[in-house]
């Protein structure tokens, strides 16, 4: 399939598998595939070791908004797909804990921190053919992207994936409190007031809660095939 070098946006709510889904399309079709939640991860992840969270919640703003001027935070691509670093740690086992999920939210609705993250994806989207996915892709990063997809699905198929990855990492958590994080950051993201998480009037939804990987690929190469052909 012959697919140009096009902006693939892909937004949604926690634990949809829109990283899962990008992943898929930038090997299937020779993409370069960027994890904005990531980012935001590796920041809140350096935030807690550094000591600017207190109560699980409160944010050293001032510190933060001083450390991201030096602060190093980038992916490598190689065997295995994209990694996120904070400098030369690969980062991408602590990120996914449920500490950090817990305090991700409101470290990224700070301004400078969207700022930053919002400056790193668009310096690697510059070439084109890229698939990125994160909460306002579509609507912040790249408004003009090519495709736009707005990812949904049922809560409880939602809390069950993202427990799932959770204990494939060796991570304890259950199921109450990780559906519990999932409507929380949602709510959070949803109502900030930067970059609020919602769908793009140009966007196309996918609701895959009962869809499988190869229900999806069929999905996007169909919705790719009505716009540029084969």
């Amino acid at each position: 399939m012959n697919v140009p070098d096009i902006i693939i946006a892909i937004d949604g709510y926690s634990s949809t598998g829109k990283s899962s889904f990008a992943k898929q399309i930038a090997k299937e079709f020779s993409f370069l595939y960027l994890d904005s939640g990531a980012l935001y991860r590796a920041v809140t992840l350096f935030a807690m070791r550094s000591g600017m969270v207190s109560d699980g919640k409160t944010i050293d703003t001032a510190r933060l908004s001083e450390a991201l001027g030096t602060l190093d935070i980038h992916f490598e691509h190689g065997e295995g797909g994209s990694h996120t670093f904070i400098g030369d740690e690969c980062v991408d086992v602590p990120i996914r804990s449920i500490e950090v999920s817990s305090v991700v939210s409101p470290v990224a609705v700070l301004p400078e921190v969207r700022e930053y993250v919002d400056r790193i994806l668009v310096e690697y989207g510059r070439a084109g053919r890229v698939v990125m996915d994160g909460r306002d892709i579509g609507t912040t990063v790249f408004p003009d992207a090519d495709i736009k997809i707005f990812m949904v699905a049922d809560d409880k198929v939602r809390a069950e994936r993202r427990l799932k990855e959770m204990k494939a990492a060796g991570q304890d958590a259950d199921f109450e409190t990780v559906i519990e994080n999932l409507k929380s950051r949602d709510y959070i993201d949803s109502h900030r007031e930067t970059s609020p998480l919602r769908q793009a009037d140009d966007a196309v939804v996918l609701d895959n809660t009962h869809m499988t990987p190869e229900d999806q690929m069929e999905w996007i190469k169909d919705l790719i095939r009505s716009r540029y052909g084969d």
